[in-house]
């Protein structure tokens, strides 16, 4: 059950989109002055190093933040790019990316103090959520941050719906098991019902899977039916034409391509702004066969 560890993915291209489309909404939702808050269900560790063990035997990143940073695109980046790499340099000042923000950071980093705007996470992995509590002491956030080691499908439903009922909540599971797909969609059905108007965040692999084929067709329904707005994005950055089977050895595996961020009740300017950026992002990142990005809402 516990096998998925996400440092072996910091940072690739999945986190890419993932995280500029997180820093989108969160700026949005603090423009107003009222409190938000912010659930994180699946918090991982919360910071990665690129050099370390884990990120360096994947090299996933190589083909997510380091290959955009070494970019043309990096030295006059569009919207929502700029925005995204900004924050990972905030938190690499001396010049080279050797830590990258997972999404408890990235959204810690958006969040005001005067507003008194919380951030709740939840991981239940015994080793990541050490180092977590350790990461989350580091920031002197007080009271601004909690965080619980449980099933955060579980530890929802208590902090719904939120005292000032503004809320974002990012569902960002390992989907390592198939019942995490279902428990995805069953988490949007249920919270839909006791906060309707929160902006739900789901990121999700896009993999030879049915359930992961289901999933996003599944909350639209849930969207649809409960009368809500919803927001679909998908980057794929197709197959690299380097993995090829060396002979009398098994064939590479061939890595994730493509992933998927679903959202209900968006921001309205997020399609605009997804529209502006996916293509261009596309073009660095773009690897081989089955190069791929969609933008689609509804509701």
């Amino acid at each position: 059950m516990f096998s998925y560890r996400h440092g072996f993915h910091a940072g690739n291209h999945a986190d890419v989109l993932k995280h500029m489309v997180l820093i989108a909404v969160l700026k949005h939702l603090t423009a107003k002055p009222t409190a938000l808050t912010v659930v994180d269900t699946h918090a991982g560790a919360g910071l990665y190093r690129l050099d370390d063990d884990f990120a360096g035997t994947s090299g996933e990143s190589l083909d997510g933040i380091v290959k955009l940073l070494a970019s043309p695109l990096a030295a006059d980046p569009p919207g929502l790019v700029g925005e995204y790499l900004d924050m990972v340099r905030r938190f690499n000042p001396s010049g080279k990316t050797r830590i990258y923000p997972g999404s408890p950071f990235v959204t810690q980093a958006l969040l005001r103090k005067e507003a008194r705007d919380k951030l709740w996470l939840f991981e239940l992995h015994p080793t990541d959520s050490k180092a977590l509590a350790t990461h989350v002491e580091q920031l002197e956030a007080g009271r601004q941050v909690g965080m619980k080691r449980e099933d955060g499908f579980e530890g929802l439903r208590a902090l719904l719906p939120p005292p000032s009922r503004r809320g974002l909540v990012l569902i960002d599971p390992s989907y390592e098991i198939k019942n995490d797909y279902a428990r995805v969609a069953a988490c949007i059905q249920e919270s839909l019902k006791k906060f309707a108007t929160g902006t739900y965040m789901v990121w999700y692999p896009v993999i030879p899977r049915p359930e992961a084929h289901e999933l996003p067709r599944r909350l639209k329904t849930l969207s649809n039916q409960a009368g809500r707005p919803w927001l679909h994005a998908v980057l794929n950055i197709g197959q690299s034409p380097e993995r090829v089977a060396v002979p009398g050895e098994t064939a590479p595996r061939p890595g994730l391509t493509a992933s998927g961020v679903f959202l209900v009740n968006p921001p309205h300017t997020l399609k605009a702004e997804l529209q502006q950026v996916l293509p261009a992002l596309l073009e660095v990142l773009g690897r081989g066969r089955g190069q791929m990005q969609v933008v689609e809402t509804g509701g």
